[in-house]
């Protein structure tokens, strides 16, 4: 913003100081020449000297001319350096713009990093006191074993949505994840129990194509094809 003030004045400055030259030569121009003419009119009048006068208008034609350029001159440096200003002036604004920008994503990762350390918590509790879970009915009428393995598959299913939509993984890599953890009959349980919920988030949702590769996943595992998870998997 101070850069954008000092841009302003810089710009009022040089115009106040081309208007002063304008006007400073025109009010010389004008003063000499009425010096002039004066001068000349208060000789006698005669063939002679009216040859004279006409041979000093000219010569007050070509003075007059030279201060015009003269003015044109300053008027020309004058909107150069306006143009320059008013470039420098609008990068400064747009690095603003990017500034500000990046400014909202960052923000918006750590709110969201701050949303997900508290939903760590919440679940770490439930798992720690199983009764609690009551509270989400989520997973009801499940043994204490069951109910803490799929709140921990939760936490796993949030962990690669987190990583996805910061863009962490492609969809590619997602679906090679998806493929391992689907072959688990413990996540598949949890699955199970999640997927109408998951199947009902709008399909542009981070979360919704998340639900997408994994359902892809699950359609490639079941596959009689399918291969083998590989070491780095």
């Amino acid at each position: 913003m101070a850069r954008a003030w000092r841009s302003a004045i810089s710009i009022c400055a040089w115009t106040v100081t081309a208007v002063a030259g304008i006007t400073a030569v025109g009010a010389a121009s004008v003063a000499l020449s009425g010096w002039l003419i004066q001068g000349v009119e208060a000789a006698n009048g005669s063939r002679r000297t009216a040859a004279e006068r006409s041979a000093m208008g000219d010569y007050f034609g070509g003075v007059s001319a030279v201060f015009s350029g003269l003015a044109l001159l300053l008027l020309v440096v004058t909107l150069l350096f306006q143009q320059r200003e008013l470039r420098l002036q609008r990068r400064e604004l747009s690095l603003q713009r990017e500034e500000l920008a990046a400014s909202r994503a960052e923000l918006r990762r750590s709110a969201e990093a701050d949303m997900r350390s508290l939903h760590v918590q919440l679940t770490q509790m439930a798992m720690a006191d199983p009764s609690l879970a009551e509270v989400w009915n989520d997973f009801s009428a499940e043994p204490d074993s069951t109910l803490r393995q799929n709140l921990f598959a939760n936490l796993t299913f949030g962990h690669f949505l987190l990583a996805y939509a910061w863009g962490n993984y492609s969809d590619d890599e997602i679906l090679v994840h998806a493929q391992n953890l689907v072959r688990s009959p413990a996540f598949n349980r949890y699955w199970v129990a999640s997927r109408p919920r998951k199947a009902a988030l709008h399909p542009d949702s981070d979360e919704g194509r998340l639900f997408r590769i994994f359902e892809q996943a699950i359609a490639a595992v079941s596959s009689p094809q399918a291969p083998a998870p590989g070491p780095d998997t």
